[in-house]
Order: C-alpha cells, then structure tokens, then sequence
C-alpha cells in the first residue's frame, strides 16, 4: 500500500484531554501509525503518517468520538515506508497533552465552542479567496501565519511576512502598531493547513483589525485546488521528513541559497550549534551555511 500523510485539527472543548490522549495514542499503536498529535482543552491537532489502509482506519475511528465528527482530514503523499510498514516521514509517534493546540500563549483568551474558535475570522474557501482578490484588488492584504522562515521558500504574491521565529511572538507583532495600517483593509490570514490562522485571526479581530478573513484549509488545500496557477508562490514548508512540497511540476522556485546564491527551496539548520534557525541552503553547499543574524558583517 502506498504510504500517506494526515494533516487534521479540529477546535472543540474536551473536558478530558488526558484520557483522549490515552486512546489516540493506543489507536495509533494499534494500527502502525507515526506522527505528533497536541491535545487540550480546545481541541486536537495532529498529523500522522502510515500505509493507506491504516490511516484509513484511523479516519473511521477517530470521527466515531463526537466531538470529531466533522474533523477536515488533509491527505498527502509521504515519503515511503520502512521494512516494519512504519511511515519514513516521522521517527517515532508522539501524543501529548499541552495548554494550547497551537502555542500562541494566549490560551486564557482563546474562547472555544462546540462550532470551533468564538470570534475568529471569516473562512474563505480557495475559489471565494479569488472572488475577494478580484473584487478587492490591492486591497486585500495577505498576512502570513507562520514562523517567517517558512515563508522564505514559498508564499502568497505581495504577502506581508512578519518577523516571527515561533508562534509565541505573532502576539508581540500585532501588538507592535507595525500593522495598524492594515486595520481598515481585507487582510487574509494564512498558514500550513488551517489552524494557525484560526487563532490569529481571533487575536487580531480582538486588537482592532475590522475585515479579517483566514483561508479555510490552508496552503494545503489551496494547492490542491489550483496548485501552481493561483497566487501561491513556490513551495511549501513542511514539519516531517519531507521537508517541503511543490504543487505539481514547474512551480517557481523564489528562495536562493545563503552559500552561492542559486535557487532553491532547501532549508536546513543554521551551521552555529547554538543556533535553532533555518536557512536556505542548496545541496553543493552543503551544510556550511549560517543564518542572516550570524553572517559576519560586510
């Protein structure tokens, strides 16, 4: 069977995240299934690899529990499987309990129901995303939902990338008043799958921002639907062992290696130890890069 990938998540209250971790992890034990899967009191977010049948199974199992009936499974093609029929993408299966699904540090003010994040932005299906653009032009704004190296391999035409290295500083930033321009304009959030921009979109509502949508799905389903000929540009970061994926073939390539300044959309560790970014890097350089804040002075 071939191997794949789920990418999912769902906001709803749990009242008991402990014991939903317990059964998650036991049913993805039982079917040979690797990945990392958050719960908390606001729901599940997760994504596992495996072969097709077991994930699969998986589906049928998990939507049986109420509360995730009508979670929005992502599929995707993953990288092979190894000897034991275990996904190459994931070293291991990891399922844990946290504060927060996606760690904004903002789980006290983040206020969900049985309808998913109260207050967030309006959803905007990849063709309605079009519509706004083509009835809005240059005011529809695109505002980039991940850590800001992700969006140096790929992004939206014109988007606005704030300076983020985790999820925890989108707060700092919005607070910042780099963005009060934007306050009276359509801004369109947008991030891997979905799920970022569903809290970020909240945040930003509750700061002041007055039209703000977020792309229902994410990049993801976004390429899906019209992969190389919208308004997404290059590829798409990835946390698992694929490291990124291209919509379809000839897609643009829009990052350049920090070596020898060729294109290319692989990313790898910053070469100081004690350094956790990421930089563009292409394979004739091999790893002997460093990143922007530890390049010696010109």
């Amino acid at each position: 069977m071939p191997a794949k990938i789920l990418l999912f998540y769902v906001f709803t209250p749990l009242a008991d995240p402990e014991a939903v971790r317990l059964w998650q992890r036991d049913l993805c034990e039982l079917l040979g299934l690797r990945g990392r899967i958050l719960l908390s009191p606001h729901g599940i977010n997760g994504t596992v690899g495996g072969d097709m049948a077991a994930l699969k199974t998986y589906v049928r199992k998990t939507k049986q529990y109420a509360p995730f009936r009508d979670v929005d499974m992502k599929w995707s093609s993953g990288t092979g499987l190894d000897a034991d029929g275990l996904s190459l993408d994931f070293p291991r299966l990891s399922v844990k309990v946290r504060d927060e699904i996606v760690s904004f540090g903002a789980g006290g003010e983040l206020r969900v129901d049985e309808n998913g994040v109260v207050g967030g932005g309006t959803p905007l299906a990849p063709g309605a995303l079009h519509r706004l653009v083509a009835e809005r032009g240059e005011d529809v704004v695109f505002f980039d939902g991940r850590n800001a190296f992700e969006a140096e391999i790929g992004r939206f035409r014109g988007a606005i990338v704030p300076d983020t290295e985790t999820t925890h500083d989108f707060l700092g930033e919005i607070e910042s008043g780099r963005y009060d321009h934007l306050k009276d304009k359509p801004v369109v959030t947008y991030c891997t799958g979905g799920i970022r921009c569903e809290v970020l979109s909240s945040l930003m509502i509750s700061r002041g921002f007055q039209e703000v949508y977020q792309l229902d799905g994410g990049i993801v389903r976004y390429g899906e639907t019209f992969g190389n000929t919208g308004l997404w540009e290059g590829s798409l970061y990835v946390f698992d062992g694929r490291e990124r994926v291209r919509f379809g073939e000839g897609g643009a390539v829009i990052s350049s290696c920090a070596g020898c300044g060729s294109a290319t959309d692989r990313l790898v560790n910053c070469a100081d130890d004690t350094c956790r970014a990421r930089t563009v890097l292409c394979e004739a350089c091999g790893a002997s890069a460093v990143c922007a804040r530890h390049a010696p002075a010109a």
